[in-house]
Formats: structure tokens, C-alpha cells, sequence
């Protein structure tokens, strides 16, 4: 057959590509055939005709999910509180296994429901009896990784009705003695005794007057106990608090839907951070938003379990984890390295795995690089473009003879089991996700949101798996589009600033009424600061950034985050950072190279060389910025919007730099002054 087919003016590569879709289509027809779907293409087509919304008068668009017009506040009547959400999986589970944590080499250990529930109501208990009270007037600071102890004190608060307040690494010790005194924090429960000593130096000073206990989760000498007793502050162990409330338990203060949860302090890019109040009523109306759209598709068990290692201190992860609990699932906690999760997710072997933009280019650009000769490069394209296509028509699967040939040990890095995947936090590639969705044979979701809605307010729809949005109104809020007359976006032609309204949206910022006037009307509306554009299928783009936005010399509005969303399409670019002047007429940019990917890349342009000296190379640099620029004329940009020159940098923007929020967002302010002496060389030479 060969022969023939290559005599009769066939190449290797058409019969090998005619043979694989051969197997492919027998495979895929068979299945269809036997569970009765649509043939392929079919069924794509029917979900992409559906509308993901419903507009309502005034302009404002909602989920078709749903049971009527009235926005979705819970899921379960016996959950409409944390804690409840918490005594509900405690119920279902069987007093199963809940928090798991593991040291370097061991198995997972687990904590069962009822000890984590019964260490809660001690620590609880504890605080009552350390001048604590039981009411959301107490606001209890948690300055902690990741582990199971977080969620005993978090638990220990609800218990109760006090609020939590997170604390974290990256604040910068500024931001967290103004975190303390506005929330009038007299007690922090922290992980290790290095965080306690920082504390207590802003007691030392004088800084922070109304903190009065420490409780610490590790270890810790004695000389730290005396250190805090010279400045007037108790540190005790988190297990002397916990034997302490055994032997004075206090029956439980269970909040109401409506009572303050947690006081979630956002560092932003400028200035002090902002503390976003939200209720008990606010996560769960969150929560059971995600649940409603993807009731049809996917529904957690008491066999789900998660790995956690984004940080608790963002609404993010602490979505997902509700999830887990609700529904008596498990949590397994990574060892607080980054560099070891593949290992301990081989190890915990998670069915949920929430990850971040970042996170997913990593796996996507180590995918590739390890396809290092020009046939397995083709190969694994050939194999994810047919995988795609089952896809688009609604097939997820990881049995395929393309898993077999070529994802199955992709799926293994992740522990085996990953059945659904959820992105967020920032925009994620549509090259990026597409290829996932289909190497990884699991539901891969995207939402959009921020803090102030408590996490989202769009999710993917199940069955539309197409890319470049973040889906469509979840169940509990409203989503509407307003004019934004300076960038020239308008309502009329379906773009315009987000805004969000419903139970899921916050009460204000902690004791600060003119924030909270910027961020949310006087109907009730929270207003993102982010431009959108509705798609026809009703699902929602995000274009653009209302803040951010400044005037070129000629007068011309630019807004740089639009233009590093695009320039970072370019495959040796892994970072960039777009500054521009109102005294100056043009743009110019800083570039982190892609590590991994950029020396290859140069290579097959003949620039040589270790990523080092690349940094250096004045051709790569100009062959860097063509590709940039190329993008960006394909993308539609102007010519004012193009960056006129560029300087490479070769260490990556972080948040232990500085550079970057913990949320992983451009801190332009300081991006501007870090890099002062390069922008004012690349104006001089350019002018």
C-alpha cells in the first residue's frame, strides 16, 4: 500500500497522515456510534448556536443557566454558610478523610472531617478565652503558607461568626502594619517564628499598637516568647490555644448569610492596599454559580481531591477548595515548593487541579521543547489538531490513540486522574488552551473575575470548548457593558467596561468609603476597570484595561495592557512591559526572553550563542522586536501603538523582585522606576 501510494505521487508524510486519520476516524465513528451522540461536527455545532445569555432590560446580560430571572444565591438549602458549607461535607463524607499534607519521600497523610471540625471548634474555644469575641466585630489575621492549619483557624472563625483576615509574604511589611491597624487586628495566627519576628518589630516600633497575641502553627524557642513579653505581646503555640479551648469549649456562633466572612486585602499596582468585604453570602452565591453551570457536565464527589498550592490568601483558590468541602472531597496540600508539585501531584494523584496562565504556557512550552527534532515537533501538532477537533465537537476523552501515542504521559505528570482543570486569575492563550484541552482529555474551563465579585463572574459553558473569551454571566450576577468614551468603546456596538451586579459582589473596601465609591453606584454596580466585547454566542472577550491608559504627546490614548497581551504571543517573549510618555510621541518596551524556547528560536534565525550573551545580541534584539511588531499588525494595532524599540532584560518579573502582584499582575509603578535608566536610554537613541 505504501508503495502504491507513494508511486502514485503521495509523500510519506500524506500517507502517514492518511493511515493516522483512518485509525482516528474508525475510533471516534465507533464510539459515536454506540452511545448515539451526533456525528462529528454536529455536535460543536449545535453548542455554538446556543447563546450563553439572556439581555434583560437596561442593557444587562445574564446566564441562560438557571431557573428564572432571580439570580442564584446557593446551591443547597443546608449550605448558606461557610460553616455550614463545612458541616455539610463533614455529613456526606462519612467523617472522611479532609486536609492532607505530606513530607519530602512520604505518602500523603490525612486528617479526617471530624478532627479537623473538632480542632476548629478548640482553637475557636481558644481564642474566646485569649479576649476573643464571638462576633464579626473580631477580625483574626492569618499570616501562613498553605497547610492544613489555615484552613483549622479559617474554620475556627466561622465557627464563631468571626472574620478572617489573610495576610502574606509578598504585602511587603508596609502594607501589612497598615493591613493591622485598619482592621484593628489584635491576634495573627502565623506559620513559622521568622513572621513572628516581623510582627513583633511593628510592635517594637511602635507601628502597631493593637496586636496583642501571636499564635504560632510550627515550633519555636523560648526566647521569642520573651522577646513578645518585652513589648507587651503573647505569643503562644497554636496547639496550647487548641488544649486550652478543650478544656473550656464554647458551643459554636454560627454566622448568618449575611454576616462578613473574611476581609480580603488586594495589593494592587498603587498605593495602600484595599480590603474587600465579603460575606458568607458572597462566596457561596459564588461557588454555587460554578456549580450551576457545570452541574450538566461534571459533579463533585466525596472521591474528588484537590492540590492546593495557589496561595489562600486570594479568592481564587479558596473557590475551588469550598467546592471540595462542600461535597466531602479532599484536599492535599503541596509541600510549599513550587519545583516539587509534579511530584507531590504523583503522589496525591488529584482529580481538580486550578492552575494560572502561567502556569499552563510553562507546561505547554516544556511540551514543545521537549518535540526537539522537526518530525516529533509534527507529529505531536499533527496529534493535537485531531484531538482538537474532537474537542470543538464536544469529545473529551484521554483513550484515544493519540493519548496512547503521544499525551499519556502528560496526563501521568499530573497523577493520572485530573478531570477537570480551571484557569483564571489573568488571560490565558488561546493557542495555550486549545492545545491543553486537548493533550490533557479533561474539562478545561476559563472564568473571569476579580476580588470584589469574590472571585468570578464568567465561566466557560460546558460543551463550548472554543477559545479567545471567558465565557458566559455565571447564574448569580448580572453583566452589562458601560460607554467608555476615551478609548472609544461603546455599549451600542456590544463593548464597553464591565460591570457586575448581584449576590456575589462585595460590600466595599474596609473603611474606605472613596474606594468604594470608584469601585461600586450607586445601583449596586461593581465597576472592573476592565473593557469587554460580546461575542455573538453571547460569551464575553476581555479586550482591554480602562486604567492603565495615558496620552502620547500627539495626544493619541494608549493603553499598554492591550499591547502586551499581543506582543506576548511572540514566542521568545516571556515577559514585557510597554511604557510610554505624555511628553514623548512613541512607545518603547522591556522584554524578558523566554528561557527555554528563545535559544532555539535565534538559532533557526542563525544568532548563536548562550541565553546570556542572546540578552546581549543587538541581532536578536531586532529580530525580537519584527516579530513584535509583525503581531501587532496583524493584531490591528496602529501605528502609535507599535513599540518603537526595546530593551532585553534577562531576569524574569517576580514578586519576590518586587516587580510583580501576587497575583502575578504588572506593578507598572515600580516596572516604570526599576527600569528609569534603560526607557530614558532607548528615547535618546530612538529620537
Amino acid at each position: 500500500m505504501l508503495t502504491f501510494f507513494l508511486v502514485s505521487g503521495g509523500s510519506l508524510w500524506l500517507f502517514v497522515e492518511f493511515v493516522l486519520s483512518l485509525l482516528e476516524k474508525m475510533q471516534t465513528q465507533e464510539i459515536l456510534r454506540i452511545l448515539r451522540l451526533p456525528e462529528l461536527g454536529d455536535l460543536g455545532q449545535f453548542f455554538r448556536s446556543l447563546s450563553a445569555t439572556t439581555l434583560d432590560s437596561g442593557g444587562a446580560r445574564r446566564s441562560v443557566i438557571g431557573s428564572g430571572p432571580q439570580l442564584l444565591t446557593h446551591y443547597y438549602d443546608d449550605a448558606r454558610t461557610m460553616y455550614q458549607v463545612f458541616r455539610r461535607g463533614l455529613s456526606i463524607s462519612g467523617n472522611g478523610p479532609c486536609l492532607g499534607f505530606r513530607k519530602p519521600n512520604q505518602p500523603y497523610q490525612w486528617l479526617s472531617y471530624q478532627e479537623v471540625a473538632d480542632r476548629a471548634e478548640f482553637l475557636g474555644s481558644g481564642l474566646l478565652q485569649h479576649n476573643c469575641k464571638a462576633c464579626t466585630d473580631q477580625f483574626i489575621g492569618v499570616f501562613a503558607q498553605n497547610r492544613p492549619e489555615w484552613i483549622i483557624a479559617e474554620l475556627a472563625c466561622y465557627t464563631y461568626s468571626m472574620v478572617v483576615v489573610p495576610l502574606y509574604d509578598t504585602l511587603g511589611p508596609g502594607a501589612i502594619r497598615y493591613i493591622i491597624n485598619t482592621a484593628d487586628i489584635s491576634t495573627v495566627i502565623v506559620d513559622k517564628p521568622q513572621k513572628a519576628v516581623l510582627l513583633l518589630e511593628h510592635v517594637e516600633r511602635k507601628e502597631t499598637a493593637g496586636l496583642k497575641l501571636i499564635i504560632l502553627m510550627d515550633p519555636f524557642e523560648e526566647a521569642l516568647k520573651e522577646r513578645g513579653q518585652k513589648c507587651g505581646v503573647v505569643i503562644k503555640s497554636m496547639q496550647a490555644v487548641e488544649d486550652c479551648g478543650q478544656e473550656n469549649h464554647h458551643a459554636p456562633v454560627p454566622p448568618q448569610p449575611d454576616d462578613l466572612s473574611i476581609v480580603c486585602f488586594t495589593s494592587g499596582t498603587t498605593g495602600n492596599p484595599k480590603g474587600a468585604m465579603l460575606t458568607h453570602g458572597n462566596v457561596v452565591a459564588d461557588f454555587s454559580g460554578f456549580l450551576k453551570v457545570t452541574e450538566s457536565q461534571w459533579a463533585p464527589t466525596c472521591a474528588d481531591v484537590h492540590i492546593s498550592y495557589l496561595p489562600l490568601a486570594h479568592m481564587f483558590e479558596r473557590m475551588v477548595q469550598s467546592v471540595v468541602y462542600c461535597h466531602g472531597g479532599r484536599v492535599g496540600f503541596f509541600q510549599g515548593d513550587i519545583r516539587l508539585l509534579s511530584d507531590d501531584m504523583k503522589a496525591l494523584c488529584p482529580t481538580i487541579f486550578p492552575v494560572v496562565p502561567r502556569l499552563l504556557n510553562r507546561m505547554y512550552d516544556k511540551i514543545f521543547s521537549q518535540a526537539n527534532t522537526p518530525l516529533k515537533r509534527w507529529l505531536l501538532e499533527f496529534a493535537a489538531k485531531r484531538k482538537q477537533a474532537e474537542v470543538r465537537s464536544g469529545i473529551i476523552r484521554n483513550d484515544s490513540i493519540w493519548d496512547e501515542l503521544f499525551f499519556n504521559k502528560i496526563q501521568a505528570s499530573l497523577g493520572g486522574c485530573v478531570r477537570m482543570i480551571v484557569t483564571g486569575a489573568a488571560p490565558a492563550s488561546p493557542t495555550v488552551l486549545g492545545f491543553l484541552r486537548a493533550a490533557l482529555g479533561c474539562q478545561v474551563y476559563e472564568g473571569y473575575g476579580q476580588t470584589e465579585c469574590t472571585a468570578g463572574c464568567t465561566f466557560t459553558t460546558p460543551g463550548d470548548w472554543t477559545s479567545g473569551h471567558v465565557g458566559a454571566p455565571l447564574p448569580c450576577n448580572h453583566i452589562k457593558l458601560v460607554d467608555v468614551e476615551e478609548l472609544n468603546y461603546w455599549a451600542c456596538k456590544a463593548e464597553g467596561e464591565i460591570c457586575v451586579r448581584g449576590p456575589n459582589v462585595f460590600k466595599g473596601y474596609l473603611k474606605d468609603p472613596d474606594r468604594t465609591k470608584e469601585a461600586l453606584d450607586s445601583d449596586g454596580w461593581l465597576h472592573t476597570g476592565d473593557i469587554g466585547k460580546w461575542l455573538p454566542a453571547g460569551t464575553l472577550k476581555v479586550i482591554d484595561r480602562k486604567k492603565h491608559i495615558f496620552k502620547l504627546a500627539q495626544g493619541e490614548y494608549v493603553a499598554p495592557e492591550k499591547i502586551e497581551n499581543i506582543y506576548i504571543r511572540s514566542q521568545p517573549v516571556a515577559q514585557i512591559y510597554v511604557h510610554g510618555d505624555s511628553l514623548k510621541a512613541f512607545l518603547v518596551g522591556i522584554v524578558v526572553p523566554d528561557p527555554e524556547v528563545m535559544p532555539s528560536w535565534a538559532q533557526k534565525r542563525g544568532i548563536e550563542g548562550t541565553y546570556a550573551d542572546l540578552c546581549t545580541s543587538k541581532d536578536l534584539k531586532k529580530a525580537i522586536l519584527e516579530d513584535m511588531v509583525r503581531l501587532g499588525k496583524e493584531s490591528g494595532l496602529h501605528s502609535f501603538e507599535q513599540v518603537k524599540a526595546i530593551h532585553i532584560h534577562s531576569d524574569m518579573f517576580s514578586v519576590q523582585n518586587g516587580l510583580l502582584t501576587p497575583t502575578l499582575k504588572a506593578k507598572r509603578p515600580e516596572l516604570r522606576e526599576y527600569f528609569k535608566k534603560q526607557i530614558e536610554e532607548l528615547y535618546s537613541i530612538s529620537m
